[in-house]
């Protein structure tokens, strides 16, 4: 069945959907419920894990005049009981007669909503700006395949690969400016982790810092990982926010214990010895690099021994992005990986809502 007025529909849904956290455990996801005479009735959006999901919300705003309307999500519903129940029963219950989704959902255990719609008697049409859902969610979507949270890894060196000098003194290598890019992108991350041993040689705070230096109102959970004990009185359990020490030298146990506990998106911040770890295991999907223009000829290398014997066995990166930060250089790249399993680049805050696409008018005019 076909609906010329579907991608006017679900340019509005992506833009619900926009307004959704991340990271998060659950996808962003937006609703519009457009009643037979061609007026919305509904909408909504996932308010992150635990809260009603798009599609709820948007029901319980259209009360009974959801009966014989139309659905527009950007992911397909679900068919499964989480925290919440599947809202294809939720939909089948309200008498919505047709359903258009995006993207169908990659997740094993919430898939099959369109069958089981179709099965009911629910017109079901999907793929509807699939491309432009599928890029709102692509962080999301890889955690799913992986099974774990992604990792960016965050280093500042000098132009010869050192991260502190031969002291070990580290601070400053960059400049304020570059520094301040680094708090926008760590509050874009729902964890910050370092090890013991940078917790016990820098005394870091892991907080996220606003433009005026004052506390961000959301900080990510700060995390440390290691055998040796944090000291009481370490600036990590100062500030407000919750701090977790996760008593392991082992990277997938780490994330594993992340994973369960909510974490999807992970700011490696550690020493030369815990980012050397995490990249020989494979666990390494961005890599930020701040780059100051200056030398030190010794010190401390930005990472440890990755088992690299030749040149022919370099550990290669894709570049994704070069801009200058003040007088320093990010660098933002991906470790390279053959085929379509590559993670998505930029900051993991895309945001739909500046594509020209979705700045088109929202609705069809009635």
């Amino acid at each position: 069945m076909g609906d010329s007025t579907a991608p006017a529909w679900m340019r509005r849904a992506l833009q619900l959907a926009a307004s959704g956290p991340w990271p998060d455990p659950n996808p962003r996801v937006g609703c519009v419920l457009v009643g037979p005479d061609g007026r919305v009735v509904g909408e909504g959006h996932h308010h992150g894990a635990g809260s009603p999901h798009a599609e709820i919300e948007a029901l319980e705003a259209a009360g009974v005049a959801a009966r014989g309307a139309t659905a527009y999500v950007t992911l397909e519903p679900c068919s499964h009981t989480g925290r919440t129940g599947p809202c294809t029963e939720a939909l089948i219950d309200a008498g919505v007669s047709r359903v258009v989704f995006a993207q169908s959902d990659p997740n094993p255990d919430a898939a099959g909503g369109a069958e089981r719609l179709h099965a009911a008697g629910v017109h079901v049409m999907g793929g509807v700006l699939a491309e432009a859902a599928e890029a709102l969610n692509a962080r999301w979507a890889r955690t799913v395949v992986l099974g774990r949270p992604l990792v960016t890894w965050k280093l500042a060196t000098t132009l010869d690969g050192r991260s502190a000098a031969a002291d070990g003194t580290s601070q400053w290598i960059t400049g304020e400016q570059a520094r301040a890019d680094v708090h926008v992108l760590r509050g874009t991350r729902d964890a910050v982790l370092v090890g013991t041993g940078t917790v016990l040689a820098d005394d870091p705070r892991l907080t996220v810092r606003m433009p005026d230096g004052g506390l961000a109102p959301d900080q990510p959970l700060r995390v440390v990982m290691g055998l040796r004990p944090v000291p009481p009185d370490a600036r990590v359990w100062a500030a407000p926010g919750a701090v977790v020490h996760l008593e392991t030298r082992d990277p997938r146990q780490a994330l594993e214990s992340l994973w369960h506990r909510g974490v999807r998106d992970v700011w490696l911040e550690g020493g030369p010895t815990l980012a050397a770890a995490f990249l020989r295991a494979g666990l390494v999907d961005d890599v930020y690099a701040y780059v100051a223009p200056a030398l030190l000829g010794g010190g401390r290398t930005a990472v440890a021994d990755l088992g690299v014997d030749s040149i022919g066995g370099m550990r290669r990166l894709d570049l994704d992005e070069v801009v200058v930060v003040g007088g320093d250089v990010r660098i933002h790249a991906v470790p390279h990986v053959e085929g379509p399993d590559r993670v998505a680049p930029a900051s993991g805050t895309a945001d739909t809502t500046d594509s020209p696409e979705l700045l088109a008018p929202a609705a069809p005019n009635h």
